[in-house]
């Protein structure tokens, strides 16, 4: 390990200790800090904050879309990409009061895959059970890295279940990518009883405390998981919030798991659910909404204020629903979202 320096973030008050071979974002979720972030990649630029005091700052690869190079001479920032080498102040430019104090702590873990089954022609239902340690606290929403083996990378991916205090089992739904690191090990070489290493849990797309707000959720993909975990703990927790869930799909086989989100519109009262087609073929059979799933939200909803907006799946989806929800009237700090990337392949890192 390096030398340590202290880092503060403004206008919290909250001080870190950030060992200098860390990024400033892993310390400070090892010590219970929960900053916003999504991809840990320097790519979706959620983390991006400004540097008060102290300019000793290195910066792991990142994109130029995230952090342009005007704005790093500036004096901005990626806590996930940026290593301390002296004391910090850092002004968050983006940070969750409710969020920032409940971090949990991050755990190693051994996991036997203990099935692997295809839900649609392009994504996978992974399923694995953890050996070592055997439980893995996490909120739902969140999600884990996985590492590859023989390569010293990770990848990202959010649980689909709310918890592994039953069996240590935990669920993901993984989008199978050509040429993909992760994906495509997943695809062809994964089988029932192997063991994967992981870390965890990351991520702040978890439900906040907001009784009276509606809900209103955009999905695509694989962004199916970190929400329909969200759904099955508002099923278990009876919280009956008026929620409905857009998923967008190209044709009739990217849908998945539309038996048990149909079941969840009788758990709870206030639910509905809302699947659109991009790209229906006469073959679909299809009745339902089509279209881009931004477009059918515009269509189906009128003045959106006073909702909270959770947005998960590919980045152009993710783009244009943040782009739309505020137009409806949703408040920019009650939108939630991860935006996934390829390098990423999983959750929004």
């Amino acid at each position: 390990m390096g030398d340590k320096h202290v880092v503060r973030f403004e206008p919290v008050g909250i001080e870190i200790e950030a060992d200098e071979e860390q990024t400033i974002l892993r310390a400070a979720a090892e010590q219970g800090v929960m900053l916003m972030h999504g991809c840990k990649e320097g790519q979706c630029a959620s983390c991006k904050s400004f540097i008060l005091d102290g300019e000793d700052v290195e910066h792991d690869r990142y994109s130029t879309f995230a952090l342009p190079d005007f704005e790093k001479e500036e004096g901005f920032t990626l806590l996930c990409r940026a290593h301390a080498y002296e004391d910090l102040t850092i002004e968050l430019l983006n940070y969750d009061e409710e969020m920032i104090h409940s971090g949990l702590p991050i755990q190693q873990a051994v996991a036997e895959v203990v099935s692997n089954e295809r839900v649609t022609h392009d994504m996978r239902h992974l399923v694995v059970r953890l050996v070592e340690p055997t439980d893995l606290k996490f909120f739902p929403g969140q999600y884990v890295d996985f590492s590859v083996p023989g390569t010293g990378e990770t990848r990202s991916f959010s649980m689909a279940n709310t918890s592994s205090r039953e069996g240590g089992l935990l669920e993901f739904v993984i989008k199978i990518y050509p040429g993909g690191l992760f994906s495509g090990f997943l695809d062809t070489e994964v089988a029932v009883g192997d063991r994967l290493e992981i870390s965890g849990p990351f991520g702040v797309f978890t439900l906040r405390d907001a009784p009276d707000a509606p809900l209103v959720f955009v999905g695509g993909g694989a962004g199916m998981a970190p929400i329909l975990a969200l759904l099955r703990s508002m099923a278990e927790r009876g919280i009956d919030r008026k929620t409905t869930f857009y998923y967008g799909a190209r044709g009739r086989r990217d849908l998945c798991f539309d038996e048990e989100l149909t079941a969840l519109e009788e758990k709870l009262p206030g639910f509905r659910y809302v699947p659109a087609l991009s790209e229906s073929g006469d073959d679909d059979g299809w009745t339902g909404e089509t279209g881009l799933i931004t477009d059918v939200v515009r269509r189906l909803e009128g003045d959106l204020t006073g909702i909270d907006a959770y947005v998960c799946g590919p980045p152009p989806m993710v783009e244009a629903a943040l782009e739309l929800l505020p137009q409806l009237g949703v408040a920019d700090k009650r939108v939630f979202y991860d935006k996934f990337t390829t390098t990423a392949e999983g959750t929004t890192p």
